[in-house]
């Protein structure tokens, strides 16, 4: 390999990368879309510089492969069975379906029977990047429709698994006849089987043992090196010794570690990478962009783009109405899957690789991703006026509206998925400090979470009945996986937390009405915690002065309102207003 055009195609994929994702997102559009974009950019059908294309599909590799660790690492099966009875037989409907629309545009343009299944394949299954942070910016992602959504796009991801594993079977056996291509199916699924097997039982045991031997170094280098050396090694042994996709390894591997206490540390620290090449794998997609595609071909891109923006959400509402969701609940649903993203393009990497489709196709499939991305916003905000202009028609509405008979442990109101306390404190670190606030917010039936590095104390937390997390709350993966959304408070116990700064800021982000409160060792570090959004900041130096000048003035023989006014006055040159923990307290318990 060139090494030369190894670090430039990096450099210049990376760079465009940057400039067209921070673009797309000060438009309000989805980054993806922007780095899409950039390997237009960079690719070889647009003028000036011009990346390797074969040194770029080779980095996409590693991308894919951390894509669907990431996948299987957020996978919760206890999502999925909260929403069964809609979102299992709604997703399999809806994507066999929309495969089938597909089929049908594809065979209309005159393709092969591989080549139309294969492209409607890629049109049936969203994003989940786009899906959540839509439903997230419009606060939607902890509803009824939010849980529906999310767990569809659980059941479209194992679909993509699934279609992965048996696409290469599927047309590398069409010349073995009816007999060896049956043999070639039943000996690729024992051997998916075994392979599942093996990664479930065995990797359930070593892969927690290597974590727990790897973590108790305390060296975030070789935590981060550990995970990524699992995920690459059990995806390029899934291939090398079971014949199946580095895909479905890779995925397995993420499971494996999600069901491990190691699953929000893994996010937190190990998956940055993830995200870099992950961005590289966007890149080498629209490098394969050429945009006289939309000339030469624009009844296919326009084909494509219908498909995406109408016919899913069409067929997805359809369907969620013969399943008895609300009328409200199915429009949110439905227009949050008008788009397609990271598995459509897997899916037609993997088809092009087996020389399934044409290269128009896969020009289709990258405007039509452009476009239902970047109006994706727009379109969820439809919801409200489609159910306006629904009730124009009586006859049709009645018809619609007979969700009001739901489907069992599905209601219309937001929810909380952890239970039914609500009120919800997080507290970071379970030194001396930490277990004092833990043991004062139980007695007020305040529900606490705790985030630790510790991996025996999370273990104790657990078995003790209290809700832990385990990884660094600098993080803001480690921050979401505590509930920080549904908290009240956010309470950095400890005095020596790692870039305090850092977590205050991704709690305020995932929650800006949360109340902060901080604990720092030294008076010189408090106005960053305040700058960074802290309410209320204590001071070992400034807990100190006070209990020492209490101390002093009685033994003086001061009033105890000589020692309260003392008190407050110092407490208010060295912290601030002296009410501010007082309007916290309030703001916590007010919500009980």
């Amino acid at each position: 390999m060139d090494h030369p055009n190894l670090i430039i195609t990096l450099a210049g994929g990376l760079a465009a990368a940057l400039v067209c994702g921070y673009i797309t997102h000060r438009l309000g559009l989805s980054p993806i879309v922007g780095y899409l974009l950039a390997g237009l950019a960079v690719g070889p059908h647009t003028p000036g510089f011009i990346a390797d294309e074969k040194i770029a599909a080779e980095l996409a590799e590693i991308g894919v492969i951390l894509l669907m660790f990431g996948v299987g690492l957020h996978f919760d099966v206890r999502d999925l069975l909260a929403v069964r009875k809609v979102a299992v037989p709604g997703a399999i409907a809806d994507s066999l379906l929309i495969t089938l629309i597909g089929f049908g545009a594809g065979l209309t343009f005159g393709w092969s029977l591989g080549a139309s299944v294969v492209f409607g394949l890629t049109m049936s299954v969203a994003s989940t990047v786009v899906l959540v942070r839509v439903l997230a910016d419009r606060r939607e992602l902890h509803t009824a429709p939010g849980h529906i959504a999310v767990g569809w796009l659980v059941v479209e991801d194992l679909y993509a698994v699934l279609v992965l594993v048996l696409l290469p079977v599927v047309f590398q056996g069409e010349a073995l006849g009816i007999g060896g291509f049956a043999i070639a199916v039943g000996w690729s699924v024992a051997k998916i089987a075994l392979l599942v097997v093996f990664v479930i039982l065995a990797g359930g045991k070593i892969v927690p043992w290597i974590l727990a031997r790897v973590s108790a170094t305390n060296s975030r280098e070789l935590f981060t090196l550990t995970v990524l050396v699992l995920a690459l090694g059990i995806a390029v042994g899934s291939a090398s010794l079971f014949g199946a996709s580095m895909a479905l390894g890779a995925f397995l591997a993420g499971t494996v570690v999600g069901r491990s206490d190691f699953s929000s540390r893994a996010a937190a620290e190990a998956l940055p990478m993830r995200d870099a090449f992950a961005v590289l794998f966007f890149v080498s997609v629209g490098m394969l962009f050429n945009p006289t595609a939309l000339l030469e071909h624009p009844g296919l891109i326009a084909a494509a783009t219908v498909v995406v923006l109408i016919g899913k959400p069409t067929v997805a509402f359809l369907l969620l109405t013969l399943l008895r969701q609300p009328p409200r609940v199915a429009l949110t649903v439905a227009l949050a899957l008008a788009q397609i993203g990271e598995f459509s393009f897997i899916l037609a990497t993997a088809g092009q690789k087996l020389e399934i489709i044409p290269a128009e196709a896969m020009h289709a499939l990258v405007a039509a991703a452009i476009i239902s991305i970047s109006l994706n916003p727009l379109v969820c905000r439809l919801a409200g006026p489609l159910e306006k202009f629904g009730r124009r028609f009586p006859a049709i509405w009645k018809f619609i509206d007979r969700s009001r008979k739901n489907l069992p442990g599905l209601t219309n109101e937001p929810d909380n998925m952890d239970g039914d306390i609500p009120t919800r404190a997080i507290v970071v670190g379970y030194g001396p400090v930490g277990r004092t606030l833990v043991r004062l917010l139980q007695e007020n039936n305040i529900e606490p979470t705790v985030v630790e590095m510790n991996l025996v104390t999370v273990q104790k937390l657990r078995a003790a009945g209290i809700r832990a997390v385990y990884g660094d709350a600098s993080h803001e993966e480690t921050v979401k996986e505590a509930g920080t959304e549904r908290a009240t408070a956010f309470i950095l116990s400890s005095s020596d937390t790692p870039r305090a700064e850092e977590a205050i800021r991704f709690a305020r982000t995932a929650n800006p009405e949360i109340r902060v409160v901080a604990r720092v060792g030294y008076l010189r570090d408090r106005a960053a915690l305040i700058q960074a959004g802290a309410d209320v900041v204590f001071t070992g130096e400034g807990e100190v002065a006070l209990t020492m000048t209490e101390f002093l003035l009685r033994r003086l023989g001061a009033t105890p309102d000589q020692i309260d006014r003392e008190r407050d006055r110092i407490r208010t040159e060295l912290f601030g207003r002296p009410l501010g923990i007082e309007n916290v307290v309030a703001t916590t318990t007010a919500s009980q």
